[in-house]
């Protein structure tokens, strides 16, 4: 339910002799002292400071806290003070897309017979949901994924990539790609792949801009990277579940399930 640095910051504040309202106040404004951080070097176009920030709120946090925490609410309050069409957008955004791509060259192998490939429709980098979906590519990495990600403006010879890749399961992420051209990549991946599972994620209003049998992911990168997860790992079970015989059918599958 807590961090690793909320315990510690309510711990610190506790052994200074603070009630436990005040020790509850300090720990909260050393837990947003980090975003702060983040968000002061970004908007001085300080890579350095930047650096520093994201380094100084790993020592408390997970990759995932750090990246939901501190990282995706910097970029959000850059985008509300100064719009996504700003200089300080431009470097923010650059900064934050080029450690998420470290983060995830930095990786552990994957550990899980699982494989997914990522449609990006985004409209490059300083579009706003580009950083989301590069936050949502290292939080499946990190959760023992295979990830392949590839631009939707690429579509020759995507067939055979998805032949070859085989991926259990399809994201199509990004909204600046209009639906035709969103479903002729998503047409020709499944024609390579068979019949994976299909996901959107962060396509403006997913509920009127999704496939038919496509699963809307939650917009939050480690909630939709848990949900991919879940999902494809149910089918998977299901497709290795052995099929009852007659006899066990008619016992209403007790032996399957014993």
């Amino acid at each position: 339910m807590f961090t690793y640095g909320e315990i510690a910051a309510l711990r610190d504040a506790l052994q200074d002799g603070l009630s436990i309202s005040s020790a509850i106040s300090r720990a909260q404004e050393g837990i947003g002292a980090d975003s702060s951080a983040m968000l002061s070097a970004l908007l001085s176009f300080d890579s350095e400071r930047a650096d520093a920030a994201i380094a100084a709120a790993l020592t408390l946090r997970s990759v995932e806290h750090t990246v939901h925490q501190v990282l995706l609410p910097a970029l959000d309050e850059i985008a509300r003070r100064h719009t996504t069409e700003s200089a300080a957008w431009a470097f923010g955004a650059a900064w934050a897309t080029e450690w998420l791509r470290r983060a995830q060259r930095l990786s552990p192998a994957p550990v899980r017979p699982i494989s997914i490939m990522v449609g990006d429709a985004s409209g490059g980098e300083l579009d706003p949901d580009a950083p989301y979906i590069r936050a949502f590519e290292l939080i499946c990495s990190r959760s023992g994924i295979r990830v392949l990600s590839l631009s939707m403006r690429g579509i020759a010879g995507i067939g055979q990539v998805a032949a070859e890749h085989n991926p259990d399961a399809v994201v199509l992420a990004g909204g600046s790609l209009d639906d035709d051209d969103v479903a002729r990549w998503a047409y020709a991946v499944k024609l390579g792949a068979g019949s994976p599972q299909v996901f959107v994620y962060r396509r403006g209003n997913q509920r009127a801009r999704r496939p038919a049998g496509a699963n809307a992911l939650p917009v939050d990168p480690v909630a939709a990277g848990r949900r991919v997860l879940e999902l494809v790992e149910y089918a998977i079970s299901g497709k290795n579940r052995p099929v009852p015989s007659a006899a066990e059918r008619e016992r209403g599958g007790l032996a399957v399930a014993s």
